[in-house]
């Protein structure tokens, strides 16, 4: 018998489905005949790019012949300042998708089990399966993570736990003393990921820094990106921070260049853009109570969030509503993919892209 080219692939790749990222603005217009399309679906800063991060990058433009510094030395400078880390508690990525993957490539030995929550996200799962590792999907509690029902699904085979702080899709968040206590309560051998991607949206005072812990947590990384409020996702930028020994493990594990010339000035720049990101926080805060009000009229139940995006219970499979939207020039994101068939995740954009939203919204639920 004769073998496919899927038969020469390791175990966790072929386990693997594609992730399904937020239709982008381009495919709409192509597959619809639609001009003037607005994107609601990939938690995109509205605002746009940190203009002293766009400026820092257009000037890298002169410089693209040349290989960038592989180790981020500059950009690693500028976060341990802002961060009050040491530069060697640093690890950079092409994304924090890539900080991810390091982690589980560094951890996971074919059969050893991590523990994510039910409606994680998505590529929490991809890394562990990839690196063969058997995951653990553990039920939401209120829709988010079930800190005590995740501990008891700690095992001597468990070596790697993924958390979202606030959750992706789901916008719902840990306060400070049962998040402690949850990583207080884990054996030596787990490594806790936290991931942080839209900390900088959060005003709630009971928030916490996972930064705070790593002195007291060796096996803990929290992760990061400047997709988010920083605005620049199309440059692919994420860092992860952890103890010396582990940053050190993960950043022998990285190919060379994986952060390009833009991306390292832009990151670097983006950092002291203080006012860029007071904007971008305001704004979504005064979005969010807006979408949550307008859609309370409707009648929808939405998810408490504090991140820059909410999810919206259509009361209905989601996905005629979904496609109704985007043939009125509107992308939002169906979360059948993550077990929640009635829900649209919707990114907070700006008042006319939210006037846009909320004038198609009826129409769709309606048709």
């Amino acid at each position: 018998m004769s073998l496919s080219i899927r038969d020469l692939a390791t175990p966790g790749v072929r386990a693997l489905q594609p992730y399904q990222p937020g239709k982008p603005l381009g495919e709409l217009e192509r597959e619809y005949g639609i001009r003037d399309a607005i994107k609601l679906a990939s938690n995109e800063n509205p605002l746009g790019p940190s203009p002293l991060g766009l400026a820092a990058a257009r000037q890298a433009l002169g410089e693209v012949e040349l290989y960038p510094d592989s180790h981020g030395f500059a950009l690693k400078q500028a976060l341990a300042t802002a961060l009050a880390v040491d530069p060697g508690q640093l690890v950079l990525g092409n994304g924090s998708n890539e900080i991810l993957q390091l982690v589980a490539r560094a951890f996971l030995n074919p059969g050893d089990e991590v523990v994510v929550a039910q409606y994680a996200f998505a590529i929490f799962t991809t890394v562990a399966v990839s690196a063969g590792g058997s995951v653990v999907t553990v039920p939401a509690r209120d829709w988010g993570a079930d800190l005590p029902a995740m501990r008891a699904a700690v095992t001597d085979r468990t070596r790697v736990i993924f958390l979202a702080n606030p959750n992706n899709p789901t916008g719902t968040w840990h306060r400070a003393a049962p998040l402690r206590a949850f990583l207080e309560s884990l054996p030596q051998h787990v490594v806790v990921v936290l991931d942080e991607a839209y900390c900088e949206y959060v005003s709630e005072p009971d928030y916490p820094n996972g930064l705070a812990w790593l002195a007291q947590f060796p096996n803990l990384l929290v992760s990061r990106t400047f997709s988010k409020i920083y605005g620049l996702a199309g440059l692919r930028l994420g860092y992860g921070v952890a103890s010396a020994p582990m940053a050190d493990l993960l950043n022998r594990l990285r190919e060379p260049f994986t952060v390009n010339n833009l991306a390292l000035a832009a990151g670097e720049a983006a950092l002291a853009d203080h006012e860029h990101v007071r904007r971008a926080r305001d704004a979504n805060a005064q979005g969010l109570v807006a979408l949550v009000a307008a859609c309370e009229r409707l009648g929808l139940a939405c998810i408490p969030s504090v991140g820059n995006f909410i999810a919206v219970d259509v009361g209905r499979p989601a996905g005629p509503v979904y496609e109704a939207l985007l043939r009125r020039g509107v992308i939002v994101r169906p979360l059948a993919p993550y077990g929640m068939p009635n829900h649209l995740r919707i990114t907070i954009g700006t008042p006319a892209q939210m006037d846009r939203l909320l004038a198609a919204l009826p129409q769709a639920l309606a048709g």
